[in-house]
């Protein structure tokens, strides 16, 4: 496949990969997880200065204009460092919404906060009954005058305790996992009736589990169409997939790559560890593997920057159950060929593992979207 990044998009690269390897080595890494929000507000502050965080939006808010490959090239650079703050979860995850969704309004109002970082967005849709399913949605929207009412829990929020507006899944006529008569609604941080319990994840970074009780929302806070939400929430979880499968890619690189060099320095019987058959052939095929996914995710974001269409949503299904099973084997061989070492914090294999099970947990495993490709 012949994958030519235009010239815009390669500068996004070398600024993006330039600021990880500025900011972002294990150690400074570290003392950001254990601060209380998790990430810094500086890089932050960096990132709307360079324009990543105007990326999704349409140059008439004042965004870049991007699409899915624009957000690619952003987000396996930040996989290669880890990097903490929520771009995934505003940028990726909030924007895919309103782009698709939100009214003239609607955008005027949010998206000039979004780009200079003073908002902040995150997507409230799994709930703990529902697994991977997007349209299994409990939480409900009854209408209140001009206005709604909302009532629920939504589990696994990313960075909802930073997040100025939260954007809820809700259920606003059908059966539990009705498709149809699912809504989309903006609620402000502090609303009357919202709660917010945050909690470090495995990965270092950081979700909430949020409830809902009687929060009640203007006629203004509905983004999209009443009942019709579903088809956006899906479009924007398969943007979701796509940027989370670039960081995981972003992550098995640097994981075989780390280990390769550490097989080159560490000596067993007199000879680098790199000399052995055995150990080549492990390494090969976990390069193979890394390749695979790459060009699998090249042809997934191609597929989907051209329209959502049932072959783009294919390859989204393919693309993820690749990037659970090739992360998770990728990540135990470079655990297993470092030794011990490997399973020590202060070593950057493991965080990178623990990151990798995660990607593959979030909007369905390996399993779930084997099935679905298969279906």
């Amino acid at each position: 496949m012949n994958f030519e990044l235009s010239d815009e998009q390669k500068l996004l690269q070398d600024s993006v990969a330039r600021f990880v390897q500025d900011n972002y080595d294990l150690e400074k890494r570290t003392k950001l997880v254990a601060t209380k929000q998790g990430f810094s507000d500086d890089h932050w502050k960096t990132m709307a200065e360079l324009g990543w965080l105007s990326l999704p939006f349409a140059e008439a808010q004042g965004g870049f204009g991007g699409n899915q490959i624009d957000t690619m090239v952003v987000m396996e650079q930040l996989g290669k460092g880890l990097v903490l703050e929520p771009f995934f979860a505003s940028v990726v995850l909030g924007a895919a919404v309103l782009k698709r969704a939100a009214d003239d309004a609607q955008l005027s109002t949010l998206a000039p906060g979004v780009i200079d970082g003073s908002s902040q967005l995150t997507l409230a849709y799994a709930e703990e009954q529902a697994r991977f399913d997007l349209h299994d949605v409990v939480t409900t929207a009854r209408r209140d005058g001009d206005g709604f009412v909302l009532n629920g829990q939504k589990s696994m929020v990313a960075n909802a305790a930073t997040a100025t507006h939260l954007i809820v899944s809700a259920r606003t006529s059908g059966g539990q996992i009705d498709e149809q008569g699912i809504s989309l609604f903006l609620v402000e941080a502090g609303a009357d009736g919202l709660s917010v319990d945050s909690f470090p994840t495995v990965d270092g970074l950081r979700a909430s589990e949020v409830r809902l009780e009687n929060v009640r929302v203007g006629a203004d806070a509905l983004i999209g169409e009443l009942d019709r939400g579903f088809p956006v929430l899906n479009a924007a979880a398969n943007d979701a997939i796509l940027a989370l499968a670039a960081e995981a890619v972003g992550c098995m690189e640097v994981l075989y790559k780390d280990t390769v060099a550490y097989t080159q320095e560490r000596e067993q019987f007199d000879h680098p560890l790199s000399d052995f058959q055995v150990l080549q052939h492990r390494m090969v095929e976990m390069f193979m593997e890394y390749e695979q996914c790459r060009s699998l995710l090249y042809r997934a974001t191609l597929e989907a920057a051209q329209g959502d269409t049932a072959e783009a949503q294919r390859a989204v299904h393919a693309l993820k159950h690749m990037v659970g099973k090739t992360g998770i084997f990728i990540g135990e061989n470079a655990v297993q060929l470092h030794g011990g070492m490997g399973m020590t914090e202060e070593l950057r294999i493991g965080h990178y593992f623990k990151r990798l099970l995660v990607i593959d947990a979030q909007f369905g495993n390996a399993d779930y979207h084997l099935q679905k490709f298969a279906a």
